[in-house]
Parts: structure tokens; C-alpha cells; sequence
């Protein structure tokens, strides 16, 4: 039969989906889970006055989306005190990173990163037929110095840091990024991805800068503001490297109650220092359902926990699949020397007294 042809760098590729969400999990398992811990969500939620915005806002679902996003451009700038021309918004940093890599890798270019990080770069680096050069751990972090200078051995178009990481939950001080940046070449774009920078601690982010033409840092409402299934998400960069973004966005991409809600949730200060007090006593929590059990967690500066199961992938990979058959579901990461952990998300108290009560059983199963 003929058929349309797909491009060539299409062709090349598999059907795949970077990520198992836990619904599709949920349909294979034929049981829904009772304790979701594995999405990096946040289970507290949105702030109140956003969630009314967001409902008031649903009435007028039949207009489109402001395309400019202007209100929540202005009151990111005044949040942050940068201009307004150096922000763009995205469909969360997923999105923005498929724009960064359409913008600034050619087919054929090269993006550094590291060995187990956040996967969906990789996707859209494989998706516009970029390589990705990748850097293994050092120290369940990412490596800063090797990041640098693999980018400038390898001329890289881009080079990726995400700071506190993902899936690892560690952290560089903001004094040790700025000389990662200063590092790079400037011909490199760098993404700092800070999705998880409200949780961390003081002294991680570096000062805000626009006036360096190779550096986006993306931030989300995913994370700490509760809103993670509305995708809205930003960049603060260089006027210009920001500009360059009008090129190629989906001027509709972000929904109007998106707009709306995180619109609300920057003038919600309280609720977010809330929910980042929350955050804190459900890590040290899982913590300690992790000391109970024989197994270590590591430091975090995000909303979940990896812990190291003292063991290989394979006994990492057990625990998970036993927590599942429980209606627990978590994460792991998977790259080799990272994939002897499992990796939980914060939870509401009643989330961690099941993950307390099931996982010396998911243990026990594993014989």
C-alpha cells in the first residue's frame, strides 16, 4: 500500500515514549496504585487562591490563550527582577528543551550530558537528529568539570545541567555552577534546568543573569507549585537567545487557566514556603523508613529520595516491581552506576504509612 513517507530522521527512529507513566502501569497491572511515589509530583498541591483563579477561569475556556503570555511574563519579571524580555514560557521544561534543541542543534550536532539524566533531552535530541555525548556520574552527581570539558573537546552545540539533578536528588553550590558556566564555551548553549531549585537549599542557585547570550535556566510551576498536569513551565535567558524562541514556539501552548493559575500561585508566597516545609519532613520520612529497612538513603535537594538498595539493578529493579504488585508505585533510575537505587517521591502522610508498611514485605518477597 502506499503511503506518505515519513522524513528521513523520523524514519530512524522508534515509537517510543520516554517515560512509563503509572497509568499506563495501572492498565497493565489491571489495579490502580494507592500510593503514587514515583512522578517527582507534588501531593500538597496548588495554593487556594490559585485553584479559584484556575475555576473562575474555566468559564471563559472558550478564548484562546493570550499567545504572548503577557501578564505572566510581567509578573515573573517583577518576581524575579529581571526584564520581561528575557523570559519565555513553555509546556512545562519539556517543551522548552524540544524548542532549545530545534533552535540550537542542528541535525548532526552534538549535546553533552550526563549518563542518566533527565531523558526527555535525549528525545528530543534523537527527535531533531542531534548526538548526545554523555558524562557519567561522579559521586551520585552530575560532573561538573567533565561536563565542561567534554563540551569543548567535543565543540558541543549544547551541554545540559540540572541543578539539584534528576534522578539522583544532589546538588552544586551556586559558586561551583557559575564556574561550570564559566567553563563552557561560549559558542555552547548551557540549559540549567532548576525544576527543582525552590526546594533547595540557600546558596545553590546562582544570581539570576541576562546579559550572558549561552545561558537559559529553566524553572517550572510543575514542582513546588503544585501544578505539574497543567505543563507550564519558563526560561530566563539573554534578550535575544530568549527572542530567538518566537522562531519556532506554540504560541497556544501553554492554556489560559495554565496562565491563570501560576499567575496566582507567584503571588501565593506562603503557601509555596508551605509546601517546601512539607517537602522536608516527607523526605525525612522516607529517610527513615529507609534506615528501618536496611537500605541508605542519599541527600536531597528536591522533592524525592534515592535511595540505595544496597544491592545490584536486578535487587533495585525487585523492589520496585514487589512495591507495584502492592499498589506502590516508585521509580528507578536506570543507567549503569545509578540503577542500584530506587527513587521515591514525597508523599502525604498516608502515602508513607503504606510505603513504611509494604516495602519490608516487597523486601521479604525478594527471598
Amino acid at each position: 500500500m502506499t503511503r506518505p513517507s515519513l522524513a528521513p530522521i523520523a524514519a530512524a527512529l522508534s515509537d517510543t515514549v520516554p517515560f512509563v507513566g503509572p497509568e499506563a502501569l495501572e492498565r497493565r497491572l489491571g489495579q490502580t496504585f494507592l500510593a503514587r511515589l514515583g512522578a517527582n509530583e507534588n501531593p500538597f498541591g496548588a495554593a487556594p487562591t490559585a485553584l479559584a483563579a484556575m475555576a473562575e477561569a474555566l468559564s471563559a475556556g472558550w478564548k484562546y490563550g493570550d499567545p504572548e503570555n503577557h501578564d505572566l511574563r510581567l509578573a515573573l519579571a517583577r518576581h524575579h527582577a529581571i526584564p520581561s524580555d528575557g523570559i519565555v514560557i513553555g509546556e512545562g521544561i519539556d517543551g522548552l528543551l524540544g524548542l532549545a534543541v530545534r533552535l540550537y542543534a542542528a541535525p548532526g550536532a552534538i549535546i553533552v550530558s550526563s549518563l542518566g539524566a533527565y531523558p526527555t533531552l535525549n528525545y528530543h535530541a534523537a527527535g531533531f537528529g542531534a548526538e548526545v555525548v554523555s558524562v557519567p556520574y561522579r559521586e551520585n552527581a552530575e560532573d561538573l568539570v567533565a561536563l565542561a570539558t567534554t563540551a569543548r573537546r567535543e565543540r558541543a552545540s549544547i551541554v545540559y545541567l540540572a541543578n539539584p539533578d534528576n534522578p539522583m536528588g544532589s546538588w552544586h553550590s551556586a559558586q561551583a555552577v557559575t564556574q561550570f558556566i564559566d567553563a563552557v564555551p561560549p559558542s555552547a548553549l548551557i540549559l540549567l534546568d532548576e525544576a527543582y531549585g525552590e526546594f533547595a537549599p540557600p546558596g545553590t542557585l546562582p544570581p539570576l543573569d541576562t546579559d550572558r547570550p549561552n545561558l537559559l535556566r529553566l524553572r517550572t510551576f510543575s514542582k513546588a507549585y503544585g501544578m505539574a498536569g497543567l505543563r507550564c513551565g519558563y526560561a530566563i535567558g539573554e534578550r535575544q537567545t530568549i527572542a530567538a524562541f518566537e522562531r519556532v514556539r506554540n504560541h497556544f501552548g501553554v492554556n489560559a487557566v495554565a496562565q491563570t493559575g501560576a499567575f496566582a500561585a507567584i503571588a501565593a508566597p506562603e503557601h509555596l514556603d508551605q509546601v517546601v516545609q512539607l517537602t522536608a519532613a516527607s523526605r525525612a520520612r522516607i529517610a527513615q523508613i529507609a534506615r528501618d529497612n536496611g537500605l541508605t538513603s542519599l541527600p536531597s535537594a528536591t522533592n524525592f529520595v534515592t535511595i540505595d538498595c544496597g544491592g545490584d539493578a536486578s535487587h533495585a529493579s525487585g523492589i520496585l516491581t514487589a512495591l507495584a504488585a502492592r499498589r506502590i508505585f516508585i521509580r528507578k533510575p536506570m543507567a549503569s552506576g545509578l540503577d542500584h537505587c530506587i527513587r521515591i517521591s514525597v508523599g502525604t502522610p498516608a502515602d508513607l504509612d503504606m510505603l513504611a508498611s509494604e516495602l519490608p514485605q516487597a523486601i521479604a518477597a525478594l527471598g
